[in-house]
């Protein structure tokens, strides 16, 4: 059995800059992963979380994706307990409000899970499509 591929990377307080090269690192992951379209939503809801977490804390926050031969957990840890609000997208405002939304809705599972410091807020896909 081949171990799984594994992406981590620390993100810079505020560094919204990380958000493209997160994006673009976990496309080389899942380069040869999944059907067709299931590594764009992978990269879709890992920009999210990766925002969320640049932009709602003011500290670092860690990726980490795994690749399993039946699918692909990522989590973002941050350093700020406040759990992440689903919330109904504002429709005069096209920028804020949807990312949670999204993760909800194209995950096939995803929660928060409280560390000492922190937490960290995960979604799971797999390989095939829903």
């Amino acid at each position: 059995m081949e171990p799984p591929q594994r992406l981590w990377r620390r993100l810079g307080r505020a560094d919204l800059r990380s958000v493209p090269e997160a994006r673009r690192e976990l496309r080389e992951l899942l380069r040869d992963w999944g059907k067709p379209g299931r590594s764009e939503i992978a990269e879709l809801l890992t920009s999210e979380l990766v925002t969320n977490a640049l932009v709602h804390t003011d500290d670092d926050a860690v990726l980490t994706a795994v690749v399993v031969p039946g699918g692909l957990r990522v989590e973002v840890r941050d350093f700020v307990p406040r759990r992440p609000k689903v919330r109904t997208p504002d429709p005069d405002d096209d920028t804020h409000g949807r990312g949670m939304v999204l993760v909800e809705s194209l995950a096939d599972a995803w929660g928060v899970r409280p560390h000492g410091v922190g937490k960290s807020v995960w979604f799971e896909l797999g390989a095939e499509a829903a």
